[in-house]
């Protein structure tokens, strides 16, 4: 009696560890999982030969199987299951043994499939499923957990059909038993399956619905859902975002031990080290990974890992100027054949296509040509930036053999193709980050026809393709916001916080766990405002003789940026012409020298010799700019009104400094298609008038803006709140903003205004259902813009102006009080007059230019 008390407590003692171990692996606790399996093990380590200890021994081998193979490697994982196979022979013939016999071939399907044994695997599933549909009796648990595994492998053998088939019924299966955690899953693997398809707003729809999930039900799953995400935003150029989610991840991707999701996670993060530029650290993490995957016995994985080194290496020659090292090109090509050994199709493509490119700045063209001709035709799951490779490789030979015109066709197309994925994506953030994918194909055709641009015909051409390649944020015409009550919640504590924190700095209180928890906030947001709602309906880029017919007696001028030279296309009396100005770098350089004078000068009471100074200094820096910028110009444009679509850093250039252009009224837009697009929205009239708090002195007294616009809506004072300011600029058609603000460089849509109860954000007005016609910002830097792949500029100003705002006037640098009071007083009297924007401020700058350093952005 007393040995089967005992037995029966040895079976309950391995049942309660069974248990914990399954949670933990459930929640990515692996290594805490295989103490605990172990400990179970060695429980049941003797016992009697009979059905419950045989099953319950089976079933802790079987559960010891996945963490033992993520934490040690893959042999260790199936030599469990090995014995576990064993046991259930010895359990007599029926259901029960026939169930338990395929969870054990389930499972070894799964760990098989992590790593990358994907057709074993694959066959393993088809042969198991349809006996556990038949015979499992567990509320649908191991149908939709394997149904789901399954439809994992198809997603990594990109079988996409077939896999949203058996994601459907998990789905259904999820739904029907209450499975929530499998629910979570099931959506994340909805992720993965549309960044296969290109559906990145979806992808990141369905990742999103699937974190909600786990962060009540399954918390240890979260880290890897990131690492898809940051997959996700790679493909849509959002190099920076995807680094920050996966430094975020990886350390407790680390402390859990999971080999394989650190090593993807290190490869994920060397791919947005590549965009970013920093080479060396992609081959750090790169070889880091491939070691990882080695010691699991996962090839496949182990080969995407070394070739991510090797692209760092190629993308790294191939931005310099010096001759490829043949081992570099020769070393790609081998491994793309033991890529499409491992069925890689389409990194092999990626290893062939770094290689043709090695090959033609060796020289080696026929070479080249001959391996491009391997490379198959993209397939729909083939990823954008894969796509465009392919177009810059073909454009790049046809250089190469002296055809220019295959060159651009190939140009053309690839930059279709990539506007084709733009219209697909949600959020301004994923319309604009795409850019990243047509740089290179961008310039390369931009310098083709500048190198050959003669005459008017030539110009007219060069400035086609310039607004092919510039700005496409910009000519979208924004849909209605969807309302999403999270993004909502999110946005309305992140200005609780801000505010809070700003009244801990004036006492001075700790604010270092406020700003983390701010910046994990915007974080969420910014997620949520990826796909929340499509940006807009997509519009043509205006032809050469659009831009000129919208110009009348005005002159557009448009800089280009190429090869370290700076030009112009000056666009006049429909006639265009090319200027070419010099270098660009030094253009730069003292742009930013007088950007960092303006800032010293701003303000109010310095003392007399350091203004001398300064404005001294300033002074010499616009000459030099007016002379190495506006003076070569001089024929072409004359005393006309300006149209400036600048490039890359010159976005930050005081244009109304410069002596050629005092007084003269000009706008500054992203691009002429953008400066169209403005013209054509219908003026409206409603005034308003808004006030934040702690503005100092004149530019503070917004009631005295009253006397000029008499039936203006006026928000200011203790009324002044975000909501309340959102209501005024809604269908507003002048609206003046004074209030203390900020620009965000790291993520511009997160630019914001200070009211009374905490921040306004540019996502916020992004949002309207009209933004205002015309705004002006009277008090800070919100001209400042972020300039993104494929000169995006963005920020504050720039989401007003993509959201459908006419003109925003505003700073790019400091202004002090005063300065700013006389600038607005004097503006506003020459707009209610009814004369344009860029003509009032024209005016309202030339008394002191170096101090009021506002431009009129969009059309004047």
């Amino acid at each position: 009696m007393a040995a089967l008390r005992d037995l029966r407590r040895a079976l309950d003692r391995a049942s309660e560890l069974r248990g914990r171990a399954a949670d933990a692996a459930g929640n990515f606790r692996n290594v805490e999982a295989v103490r605990l399996f172990n400990r179970a093990l060695r429980v049941l380590a003797t016992g009697p030969d009979d059905v419950e200890w045989i099953t319950l021994r089976a079933r802790v081998l079987l559960g010891l199987a996945m963490p033992e193979a993520e934490t040690g490697s893959a042999a260790d994982g199936l030599r469990h299951l090995d014995e576990a196979l064993l046991l259930t022979e010895r359990l007599p013939c029926g259901p029960p043994q026939r169930v338990l016999r395929a969870l054990v071939g389930a499972q070894r399907a799964l760990v098989l499939g992590r790593v990358g044994r994907l057709s074993e695997a694959l066959a393993l599933f088809d042969e198991i499923l349809p006996m556990l549909e038949a015979e499992a009796d567990d509320n649908g648990l191991s149908l939709t957990r394997n149904l789901m595994n399954r439809a994992n492998i198809h997603v990594e053998m990109q079988r996409p059909d077939a896999a949203l088939a058996d994601l459907r019924r998990c789905l259904e299966l999820a739904t029907e038993h209450g499975l929530t955690r499998l629910e979570g899953k099931v959506r994340h693997l909805l992720g993965e399956q549309g960044q296969l398809l290109g559906d990145i707003p979806g992808a990141l729809r369905h990742y999103e619905q699937a974190a909600r999930i786990y962060q009540d039900a399954a918390p240890g799953w979260l880290a890897r859902l990131r690492v898809d995400q940051a997959r996700a935003l790679l493909v849509a150029g959002l190099a920076e975002d995807a680094a920050r989610h996966l430094d975020e991840v990886l350390p407790e991707l680390r402390a859990s031990r999971n080999v394989q999701d650190i090593a993807e996670a290190e490869v994920a993060r060397a791919a947005a080290a590549i965009l970013d530029n920093d080479h060396r650290r992609a081959r750090k993490l790169a070889e880091l990974a491939r070691r990882r995957f080695l010691r699991r016995g996962n090839e496949r994985w182990a080969a995407v890992a070394a070739l991510t080194r090797l692209r760092a290496d190629a993308t790294e020659v191939l931005g310099g100027s010096g001759r490829p090292p043949a081992r570099l090109a020769a070393g790609l090509a081998a491994h793309a054949d033991r890529l499409g050994e491992l069925g890689l199709r389409d990194e092999a493509a990626l290893a062939r296509l770094l290689a043709v490119r090695l090959l033609l700045r060796r020289g080696e063209v026929t070479a080249a040509g001959e391996l491009l001709a391997r490379v198959p035709r993209p397939r729909r799951t083939t990823p954008i930036d894969h796509v465009m490779l392919l177009r810059l490789c073909r454009a790049e030979l046809a250089v190469a053999t002296g055809r220019p015109r295959a060159a651009l066709a190939q140009a053309r197309a690839g930059l279709d193709e990539l506007s084709r994925v733009r219209d697909r994506m949600g959020g301004l953030d994923l319309v604009c980050g795409t850019a990243v994918h047509g740089q290179e194909l961008g310039r390369l055709a931009v310098g083709l026809v500048l190198g050959t641009t003669r005459g008017h015909a030539g110009a007219r051409r060069l400035f086609a393709w310039q607004e092919r390649t510039r700005a496409q944020v910009y000519r979208y015409e924004p849909l209605p916001a969807i309302d999403d009550p999270v993004l909502a919640r999110l946005i309305t504590e992140m200005r609780q916080v801000q505010r809070l924190a700003q009244q801990n700095r004036l006492e001075g209180r700790p604010v270092t766990a406020l700003e983390q928890r701010y910046a994990r906030l915007q974080r969420e947001a910014g997620r949520l405002g990826w796909y929340t709602s499509p940006w807009g309906r997509p519009r043509p880029v205006c032809s050469p003789e659009e831009v000129a017919a919208e110009l009348g007696e005005r002159v557009l001028v448009s800089l280009i940026g190429q090869d370290g030279e700076l030009s112009a296309v000056i666009v006049r009396d429909g006639r265009f012409r090319l200027v070419r100005l010099g270098g660009l770098d030094e253009v730069v350089e003292i742009t930013k020298q007088l950007h960092a004078d303006l800032n010293a000068l701003a303000p109010d009471h310095l003392p007399l010799p350091l203004v001398a100074a300064v404005t001294a200094s300033a002074e010499k820096r616009a000459r030099l700019l007016d002379e190495r910028v506006v003076r070569p110009l001089a024929d072409a444009i004359g005393d006309r009104e300006l149209v400036i679509v600048p490039t890359g850093q010159l976005y930050a250039l005081p244009w109304s400094a410069l002596p050629s252009l005092r007084g003269r009224p000009l706008s500054i837009a992203p691009s002429a298609t953008a400066w169209v697009s403005a013209m054509r929205r219908e003026p409206i009239d409603p005034v308003v008038l808004v006030g934040g708090p702690d503005v100092p002195g004149a530019i503070g007294e917004v009631k005295q803006l009253r006397a000029v616009y008499p039936s203006a809506t006026l928000v200011d004072g203790p009324a002044a709140t975000s909501s309340a300011v959102l209501a005024a600029l809604d269908g507003s058609g002048l609206a003046h903003l004074v209030a203390h603000g900020a620009h965000e460089p790291a993520n511009a849509l997160f630019s914001r205004l200070e009211l009374v109860d905490g921040p306004l954000f540019a996502h916020e007005t992004a949002q309207l259902r009209r933004p205002p016609d015309r705004v002006v910002l009277a008090a800070c830097e919100l001209a400042m813009s972020h300039i993104r792949p494929g000169e995006e500029a963005l920020g504050f100003a720039g989401a007003l102006l993509a959201s459908g705002s006419r003109t925003i006037v505003g700073a790019i640098a400091r202004v002090g009080d005063r300065a700013a009071a006389e600038a607005m007083t004097d503006l506003h009297q020459r707009l209610a007059s009814g004369i344009s924007p860029a003509l009032a401020l024209a005016h309202a700058t030339a008394a002191d230019p170096l101090r009021r350093p506002f431009l009129c952005l969009g059309a004047g």
